[in-house]
């Protein structure tokens, strides 16, 4: 199944209706991140994709939003990245869902078990690393 989905690569345009985003970020060099009440994981240098929801107040625009800026409280597992790395820019999927995503790009490497995903009973991880020359069929046509 291929998507036809906007590509945002800043907040004031981003839509504020709930659903599922596709974050792209890169990671000059690697990065030890932490879970808690997990072994400490270095990731190497490259692209990562992160699935997530935004069902809150504000819906996609608030929570993607808050992805790009640099200045925030880490509260979230994928905040360690946004603050080491750089944030390209999102897909979103209005009234999708992050399971739905993380099933449609199965095909890519999951470095962190449970990233992401802690609440989730679906996924193995939220996080997907994005190999050179990996596409992202059958969830998008690239």
């Amino acid at each position: 199944m291929t998507t036809t989905a906007d590509f945002y690569h800043e907040a004031a345009r981003l839509p504020a209706d709930p659903g599922a985003y596709l974050l792209l970020l890169d990671l000059a060099r690697g990065l030890a991140v932490r879970l808690p009440g997990r072994r400490e994981t270095v990731l190497a240098a490259g692209r990562y994709l992160y699935c997530g929801s935004a069902r809150g107040p504000g819906g996609i625009k608030a929570r993607v939003g808050r992805h790009l800026r640099r200045d925030k409280v880490v509260r979230w597992h994928i905040d360690q990245l946004t603050a080491a790395g750089t944030v390209r820019g999102a897909w979103v999927f209005p009234g999708g869902s992050e399971c739905a995503l993380v099933a449609g790009l199965a095909h890519l490497p999951m470095p962190i078990p449970g990233f992401g995903s802690s609440d989730c009973r679906v996924c193995v991880s939220h996080l997907l690393a994005w190999p050179e020359g990996a596409g992202l069929a059958p969830l998008l046509d690239i």
